[in-house]
């Protein structure tokens, strides 16, 4: 009976924390309309975030301390760098350029990016069943390009916005391959809490030596965006997934993890007004099944 509540538990932090983090997108195509650039929007976000990551960071201490080297801080650097500021960089920029529902569907690919980057620096085996779900998910992402193009005149924006967000997918299974031996010393929430701070100070940073640019005078109602963004879309969802996957283990949260691509094209539907075709929720389907066929791989 404990089991069983625990795992029903799990799976409700799961969906809250896939459906907030599905509704980042949408805050930001909201925020677009405010004439906002993705530099601005994206240092709103983590200044807003960092405060609470600093705090979590302050009480939550790493779970092996004696195990940790000064190397184990500098790749909590680089890959708070790579995983959390480059990924969100590259997904501001590209939701510039494409719909929140195509986003999603292309930043799906992640799942089969892992398997790809461990096959080719750690020599992972790809079995046949990884195989074929990715193959399944790339065509499902390119029968979905192929309608937005088909529905659009402007493809070059398309093409570039597309190739952003699959640089968001790659730089964020990146940071999942590399931060898998770190998570063990110093706890998720540790763990992610550090690598959100870095984040913030990389953006903080970009702002400071490359922008300086006044970011007092937007309105109102912008500010009002990117606090719930940082709120519900960042600094929530982050721990409710860790949390999740801790309830439930990685392969659970990936096969609820699919309805990312879904909750985002409904909430893009009621609150940006963007219908997707339906050759596109075909492809859409198809890239999720590819992942719960990811998930169903046993270790």
């Amino acid at each position: 009976m404990q089991n069983t509540k625990l795992s029903s538990y799990g799976i409700v932090l799961a969906v809250v924390g896939v459906v907030l983090f599905s509704a980042k997108a949408v805050l930001v195509k909201l925020a677009y309309k405010y004439e906002i650039s993705s530099e601005h929007l994206l240092l709103f976000r983590m200044v807003f975030s960092l405060p609470v990551y600093l705090v979590i960071a302050f009480f939550n201490k790493p779970v092996q301390k004696e195990k940790i080297k000064i190397k184990d801080y500098s790749w909590i650097v680089f890959f708070g760098f790579v995983g959390y500021y480059l990924a969100s960089y590259f997904d501001f920029l590209g939701l510039q350029f494409i719909k929140a529902g195509l986003e999603r569907i292309i930043l799906f690919l992640y799942p089969t990016l892992v398997i790809i980057i461990s096959r080719v620096f750690l020599k992972n085996i790809i079995t046949r069943q990884q195989l074929a779900a990715i193959l399944i998910t790339y065509i499902g992402v390119i029968i979905t390009f192929w309608g937005e193009l088909q529905m659009e005149t402007e493809t070059n924006n398309i093409t570039l916005g597309a190739m952003l967000i699959f640089l968001s997918a790659l730089t964020y299974a990146t940071y999942l391959v590399g931060s898998g031996w770190l998570i063990p010393k110093f706890g998720v929430i540790t763990f992610t809490s550090y690598a959100m701070i870095i984040s913030s100070l990389c953006i903080i940073i970009q702002y400071l030596v490359f922008d300086r640019g006044d970011i007092m005078n937007y309105p109102l109602e912008l500010y009002l965006i990117c606090i719930a963004m940082a709120i519900f879309s960042t600094i929530i969802p982050s721990y409710l997934v860790s949390a999740a996957i801790a309830k439930l283990g990685a392969s659970n949260f990936s096969i609820i993890a699919s309805l990312g691509p879904i909750s985002t094209i409904v909430l893009a539907y009621f609150f940006l007004g963007e219908n997707l075709s339906l050759i596109q929720i075909v492809g859409a389907l198809i890239v999720i099944f590819g992942v719960y066929v990811i998930s169903k791989q046993k270790k």
